[in-house]
């Protein structure tokens, strides 16, 4: 069998359908949950916090997030919001520093801006002291939707740095987006980018995006920004961590273990996402086509 192109493996990792087809199939829902088991924290809530418990004892951090995205009706993404403030709240239980990750669509990002900064600042305002809410990295239109929204809340001064944003290097705006979320004070996630873009508006996947990555990281060191390098990729974060001590380095559920434990015995600080709920197929199919080069 011919591998499949980047493009098709990624459409087949969103594809609705598909995951229709699979889980037609007898037994082919139960299959699909196993191979997605080690990238998953279960589908409730309780799952979630128990793994959080488990990495903390093994000194590694966690953002928690519930799957759910591209939510358009307002009552439905109010009650999303419900959700997320509910989870925020069981977080006081929960290892410190164990913090939420929050893609605005699930929110309503393409709704009006006022509605979407608001659901954000309410799940900002319930989550403890030395939590934080992580907004993920979504497609390219939708960025100065979710720059607005942050920058937004952390000005409110809901509470010192608890809204962080996601950067992906391979965007060619990422340098002027970066500079403005450092100068509203606001830490900073920086990703490679996971999205199919226009050669207009991303890097190409490969040398190009790793050193744009590689040029973003530096400047925000140098910025003083608070910054974790999200990469699985060892050869760039090894030539990056020697010059920026005390960076956290934040890694995918069940992607690269060994690393994640090496990291650790290192001092290194170490945050892992994961998710949680019944909509695990795709999340699960977007790791399976990473793994194959799909990013």
């Amino acid at each position: 069998m011919l591998p499949l192109p980047r493009h098709a493996l990624f459409k087949l990792a969103t594809s609705e359908r598909f995951e229709q087809v699979v889980r037609a199939i007898p037994g082919g829902g139960a299959l699909a949950y196993r191979l997605a088991s080690p990238y998953v924290a279960g589908v409730s809530a309780d799952d979630a916090l128990a793994t959080a418990a488990e990495l903390a004892a093994r000194g590694v951090g966690s953002s928690i997030d519930f799957f759910g995205e591209n939510v358009s009706d307002p009552v439905e993404a109010d009650r999303v919001t419900d959700e997320y403030v509910g989870l925020a709240a069981r977080l006081a239980g929960a290892p410190p520093g164990t913090s939420l990750s929050v893609d605005l669509s699930h929110i309503g990002v393409d709704g009006p801006a006022a509605a979407v900064a608001r659901r954000l600042e309410r799940i900002a305002r319930a989550v403890p002291g030395g939590s934080r809410v992580q907004v993920g990295a979504e497609q390219a239109a939708r960025t100065d939707r979710i720059l607005d929204a942050v920058i937004t809340v952390a000005r409110a001064g809901v509470s010192d740095r608890s809204v962080s944003a996601t950067v992906q290097a391979n965007l060619r705006r990422s340098a002027r987006d970066a500079e403005v979320l450092v100068q509203a004070g606001v830490p900073i996630r920086l990703v490679k980018g996971a999205y199919v873009e226009s050669p207009a508006l991303a890097h190409p996947w490969g040398d190009a995006t790793d050193v744009a990555f590689a040029e973003l990281a530096h400047a925000l060191h140098r910025a003083g920004a608070e910054l974790s390098l999200a990469t699985h990729d060892p050869v760039l974060r090894e030539a990056l961590l020697p010059a920026m001590p005390g960076v956290t380095v934040e890694m995918l559920l069940g992607v690269r273990p060994a690393d994640q434990s090496s990291l650790v015995a290192r001092g290194i600080p170490v945050r892992l996402y994961f998710p949680f709920g019944d909509a695990w197929f795709r999340y699960a199919m977007r790791r399976w086509a990473e793994s194959r080069g799909a990013r």
